[in-house]
């Protein structure tokens, strides 16, 4: 008998082309729409050159050291600037068609700098020139007093140590756009609640009369619902594993090299997405559309919190209400996957999949005793 109702709720939910939909085709095209708007944003934080002029004067010419570091400045691979020697009519052309961000001139034997707006890139020219300045009048006050070896102070300028080196907590490199897709996937993953939220409503006499045929029927209503509740299971899992083939070989999203951890991420994610589904609609005693509703209102409020929406408010969330963070299923399933990307170590996934595992077992329970509990005077 259970094969038997299997089977034929596989065919049911298979001919459903509105959840098919929502729960595998919306996923795909969001994450074609995510790659088409997020594939160049990093390589637009990539550093480009700073296209400056100075006016080459015969004060310039005058102004060796300030000379000297310009063009070390405005040497090699990763340059500070990119420099134009002009005339002074010609630079401040230059920098009224914005073609500069600013212009270095040389008066009464002092750099100066000349800019047309305010912004980041005005602001390092000016701490670059800021920094000469004070090394220069470092370095006259010193001479004034007539050191040893004037010769080793002027080498030991060029000479800047760093005594603070960056070292990476993790192997892997932060990636903001990963949180995206991240949350993409959980939200898919809770998409396969409509398929839940179907279960149940099918056995809801007072519903359809689908439901009322089967609540008549001789077959318990767990055995049922267990049969078509692992249809629904079969289908969303297949959903999920083309939306993770999709991501990663076509889109070529970087899941890290836990690969095994990632499938049973999404396993768990879509068991939690089915059971909440399910839950949904056994708690709310309301027509579908009601508790469709609710589920989507549920599902993009979590995604939206995850950061899908806006990045940011996923670090807002867990700075200022850190416990939304953590009875927010669908945050949960995006910092699991994250967390098999970015850390060495399994103690903050654990801790996820550990949440998610007592959600799931807390709407299944929970539906459970709602829809066990349930008669009809009449059908």
């Amino acid at each position: 008998m259970f094969t038997h109702i299997f089977c034929n709720r596989l065919k049911c939910l298979l001919r459903d082309k509105e959840n098919i939909f929502w729960t595998m085709v919306f996923p795909v095209l969001l994450a074609i729409f995510f790659y088409l708007a997020l594939s160049n944003i990093q390589q637009g934080e990539v550093f480009q050159s700073i296209k400056i002029a100075v006016v080459d004067n015969a004060e310039y010419q005058k102004a060796e050291h300030l000379k000297t570091a310009l063009n070390e400045a405005a040497t090699g691979k990763s340059k500070l600037f990119d420099l134009t020697h002009a005339a002074r009519e010609e630079a401040e052309q230059l920098l009224e068609q914005d073609k500069v961000a600013a212009y270095l001139f040389v008066e009464g034997g002092r750099p100066k700098l000349a800019v047309k707006k305010s912004g980041i890139r005005q602001s390092i020219v000016k701490s670059f020139l800021d920094s000469y300045q004070q090394t220069a009048a470092s370095v006259n006050s010193i001479l004034k007093n007539k050191p040893r070896d004037p010769q080793q102070l002027l080498n030991s300028i060029g000479d800047r140590r760093q005594y603070v080196v960056e070292v990476s907590g993790t192997a892997a490199e932060p990636d903001s756009v990963l949180i995206y897709f991240y949350s993409l996937i959980a939200m898919a993953c809770f998409y396969g609640g409509f398929l839940g939220m179907r279960e149940i409503t099918d056995i809801e006499a007072n519903i359809s009369p689908l439901a009322a045929r089967i609540n008549v029927s001789p077959v318990h209503k767990l055995k049922a619902f267990l049969s078509s509740m692992s249809a629904s299971v079969l289908i969303h899992l297949a959903e999920m594993f083309i939306l993770l083939l999709f991501l990663r070989y076509v889109l070529r999203v970087d899941f890290g090299s836990k690969s095994v951890y990632v499938v049973i991420t999404t396993i768990t994610g879509s068991l939690t997405g089915l059971s909440f589904g399910a839950f949904i609609s056994a708690l709310v005693k309301k027509s579908e559309g009601i508790k469709i509703a609710i589920l989507v209102g549920g599902t993009m409020t979590g995604s939206f919190l995850s950061g899908m929406m806006y990045l940011e408010m996923k670090y807002i969330v867990s700075q200022h209400v850190p416990l939304l963070a953590y009875i927010n299923p669908v945050n949960l399933l995006t910092d699991a996957f994250y967390s098999l990307y970015y850390y060495d170590t399994m103690s903050r996934y654990l801790l996820n999949i550990g949440i998610l595992g007592f959600f799931i077992v807390f709407f299944c329970a929970c539906t459970y005793f709602i829809i066990r509990r349930r008669k009809y005077a009449s059908l």
